[in-house]
């Protein structure tokens, strides 16, 4: 296991982290982030991170997204939930749709983490024809075979994309 794995394991393993991330459509681009998840594997998915006790879920996906994109958002509707389970991680990752107030998009960095240990790698604004380029091991299974853009609007309730390894 890499520094990073390991550090990621002891940051955010084996506890349950409640998680929220932000649909963010320019058009017809989506921003989204490269994340660096350790052991050669990369993954892309949009602004978001783990809620901290005491502030509401808008508080949070606002703090993230200035974290990850130096944007400033007002946040939306609430879409949907998504539960990834993949010992040692675990989360419940709420998606919010959000709109750019203020700001010009910059990679920024995760302060959980150490210097050396960042996992932000790039932002970019994606088509969804960038999307389905991307393998679906280094993208958000919430993103695996969608169509439209739209679609991610559209969606609610909870989903499981058969990621639970738990039988």
């Amino acid at each position: 296991m890499d520094n990073i794995s390991k550090e990621i394991e002891a940051k955010f393993g084996n506890q349950l982290r409640t998680r929220v991330n932000g649909i963010l459509i320019d058009g017809d681009r989506l921003l989204m982030v490269k994340h660096r998840m350790g052991n050669g594997r990369i993954l892309w998915s949009v602004p978001g991170g783990g809620m901290h006790f005491g502030s509401t879920a808008a508080e949070n996906l606002k703090r993230e997204f200035m974290e990850e994109t130096h944007l400033d958002i007002a946040v939306g509707d609430y879409l949907f939930v998504h539960e990834y389970l993949n010992p040692p991680l675990h989360a419940m990752e709420h998606f919010f749709a959000v709109k750019r107030i203020n700001g010009n998009v910059k990679l920024g960095k995760d302060p959980e983490l150490s210097g050396e240990n960042q996992i932000l790698l790039e932002i970019s604004w994606k088509s969804i024809f960038d999307i389905q380029s991307i393998p679906d091991d280094s993208l958000h299974q919430i993103f695996w075979g969608i169509k439209s853009l739209s679609e991610l609007g559209l969606w609610k309730g909870y989903f499981n994309f058969g990621n639970n390894s738990i039988k």
